[in-house]
């Protein structure tokens, strides 16, 4: 269900509650909810660890292991491919957010990347600096894309062998 609540009604809470944290133009209010990930990720972390076979952790059970080293030696390195994915996205849309450093970041000096394109759009007419600018921004998001491929690819291969 929280899925279904869009973010424009949850913004003037927000808001209030960031205000009176003293959050307001710093960006703890733009880093911190992402560290307790979205529905989505949840949704996406709990269904791989449901695929992950019980034979295993019953395996583990028998040979001792408690349950953080469970989950810390079989169910987390199974679900390296969703944790790519799930990094991915959230650093995807920290940085391409738009609407939260607009009305939480009222000061110039703590603008984000996206906020100052979106400015550099409206001063220049000269699109070539626009475009390099646009390059620039996206480059970020290339690098951390390039950095989880291989876990993508891992999981792929790895999907539908048997034994």
């Amino acid at each position: 269900s929280t899925l279904m609540v869009p973010l424009i009604v949850r913004l003037v809470p927000l808001f209030v509650l960031f205000q009176q944290l003293g959050w307001i133009n710093t960006f703890l209010p733009l880093v911190v909810p992402a560290f307790f990930g979205t529905p989505l990720f949840i949704f996406l972390m709990r269904q791989s660890f449901l695929t992950i076979p019980s034979e295993l952790v019953d395996a583990a059970r028998i040979d001792g292991a408690s349950e953080i080293g469970i989950w810390w030696r079989i169910m987390l390195p199974l679900s390296k491919p969703v944790l790519a994915a799930v990094a991915i996205f959230a650093f995807q849309n920290t940085w391409n957010d738009f609407l939260g450093p607009l009305v939480f970041l009222q000061k110039n000096d703590v603008r984000t990347v996206i906020l100052g394109l979106y400015g550099l759009m409206g001063m220049f007419a000269d699109w070539h600096l626009v475009m390099a600018a646009v390059v620039a921004t996206v480059l970020p998001m290339v690098v951390v894309f390039l950095a989880f491929q291989r876990f993508f690819v891992k999981g792929i291969s790895v999907t539908g062998l048997k034994g």
